[in-house]
């Protein structure tokens, strides 16, 4: 498979997020508060959750068609106004939400820890993108991050308590419970909790 040069790629990558900032423009008000669950899967939490936050707008994202196409199905059922799900990158959606809009709570449960190490390298909880959700989040939003892999969590949680603007919190605890497919299969798992100085 030929690969794409630097020229291609950048314009590639543009293209796609001016495409999501366009889908965003006619979801998220100009200076709205919402809330992000990155790696929605089939939307069952995000789904359960705007039906009990009925005034919260609720954006889903994961990269897989396939889900996004499920959890749409389970949105349209529910009639949830409040609620969408996209199909994006997280790097890609934050680069296209809307300049003075901001994000009040991110949900990343149970991302795809990319056991082998030659993998880290995709793991999601890294600087770059701590730095990008904290540009667009409220002072004060919080940051809840579950997995049912011990080492992920503890390189996720080193990596959040060494970032400038975001402070893990001693609790666990989501302000919202509905189990996902993944919490239900594991025999124990881990919460974080963070808020954005």
């Amino acid at each position: 498979m030929r690969t794409l040069g630097l020229a291609a790629r950048t314009s590639l990558i543009s293209g796609r997020r001016e495409a999501l900032r366009r889908k965003l423009e006619g979801i998220v008000e100009p200076a709205a508060r919402f809330v992000w669950e990155v790696g929605s899967g089939h939307g069952h939490f995000l789904t359960a959750y705007a039906t009990a936050h009925p005034d919260e707008p609720c954006i889903g994202i994961d990269i897989a068609s396939e889900r996004i196409a499920r959890a749409e199905r389970k949105r349209e059922r529910a009639q949830l106004k409040n609620l969408h799900f996209l199909q994006a990158d997280a790097q890609d959606f934050l680069a296209a939400i809307p300049e003075q809009a901001r994000i009040a709570t991110i949900f990343i449960l149970f991302p795809d820890p990319w056991p082998k190490r030659r993998h880290h390298k995709n793991r999601l909880i890294k600087a770059g993108f701590l730095d990008a959700a904290a540009a667009k989040s409220a002072k004060g939003a919080g940051l809840y991050f579950r997995t049912d892999h011990g080492p992920y969590f503890i390189e996720a949680t080193a990596t959040i308590r060494a970032h400038p603007e975001w402070v893990v919190q001693d609790s666990e605890i989501l302000p919202f419970e509905e189990p996902t497919v993944f919490q239900k299969r594991a025999n124990r798992y881990f919460t974080l909790v963070a808020t954005r100085r």
